[in-house]
């Protein structure tokens, strides 16, 4: 049915821009430096994604920055200058200071526009587990529901959604700032795996650390069987850093694992996530009980 409102979110969500398509939903990109050129996340419409990891193997070290108020305003004007009101669901505002730019510039259309609405949502979530959360939103979008009942939904279950992952190789993180330059490389020697979750405040929180590839992926197994809900009616997503391979030999072990999973969609991370966690990883994210950390 036809809608007062516009849904929208960003390409942090990691959106197929199938999916998007599909169902119209609007998709702020968010913008990525490579090589010293800055692009804008397409969640996957151009294809650029393995040749992005390949780069980072190579030695390449992009980066990600805020995209600007003036921006945001130029997404939001013509919907609110069309009479439509918007309900934007964002990334997490702890992975970043981009939200207060969206602050910003709502708080000057709603002063140009004042008899209009716009209503932000912070998901506390990012990648796939916000997609997840943008979906099952947008089912209550194309059912009728109000901006406001989609927001009292979303920050109902937004500790809901959930990432487990691990990465190849250290070195990301390190230049992340997530962890030393000295545990990155006793890390290394021993083969240590860092278990990573999306903690209840929003960030990326480290859970655990486990000794070589296959008991990390084995333990993410286990994190998922503790967590999820209702798995027969679930999609589970497999991200990964183009590993492919490993993703789909991840999936058949998590199958084994959990059997009434209803589906498994496997997808390349995009850019800007890529970025933080380096080609190699691998994550698992669903919906299920509230986040443990």
């Amino acid at each position: 049915m036809e809608q007062n409102y516009v849904f929208m979110t960003d390409s942090d969500s990691d959106l197929l821009f199938s999916i998007a398509d599909e169902r119209n939903i609007p998709v702020v990109k968010m913008p990525y430096i490579l090589n010293g050129k800055e692009y804008f996340d397409d969640n996957g419409r151009a294809g650029v994604e393995k040749d992005f990891f390949a780069q980072m193997r190579a030695g390449a070290a992009p980066s990600t920055s805020l995209l600007s108020t003036p921006v945001y305003l130029e997404y939001f004007e013509p919907i609110l200058a069309s009479g439509k009101d918007i309900l934007f669901v964002a990334f997490s505002s702890q992975m970043s200071n981009t939200i207060l730019n969206i602050y910003e510039a709502r708080e000057q259309l709603l002063q140009k526009y004042p008899e209009r609405k716009m209503i932000v949502v912070d998901t506390l979530s990012i990648s796939a587990p916000m997609s997840l959360l943008v979906i099952a939103a947008h089912d209550m979008y194309r059912a009728g529901k109000t901006m406001e009942e989609i927001e009292a939904w979303l920050m109902e279950n937004r500790l809901r959604c959930h990432a487990w992952l691990t990465v190849d190789d250290l070195k990301y993180l390190r230049r992340g700032g997530r962890i030393s330059s000295t545990s990155a490389i006793f890390g290394s020697m021993l083969d240590i795996k860092p278990i990573i979750t999306m903690g209840k405040g929003g960030k990326m929180d480290p859970a655990e650390k486990v000794q070589g590839r296959k008991k990390a992926l084995r333990t993410i197994c286990d994190r998922v069987a503790e967590n999820i809900e209702n798995a027969e009616s679930q999609t589970v997503v497999i991200l990964h850093g183009d590993v492919e391979e490993e993703a789909q030999k991840f999936a058949e072990m998590l199958k084994k694992r959990i059997p009434e999973i209803r589906d498994i969609r496997i997808q390349m991370i995009g850019p800007v996530i890529g970025a933080h966690c380096g080609p190699g990883t691998i994550a698992a994210c669903f919906m299920g009980k509230e986040r443990p950390i």
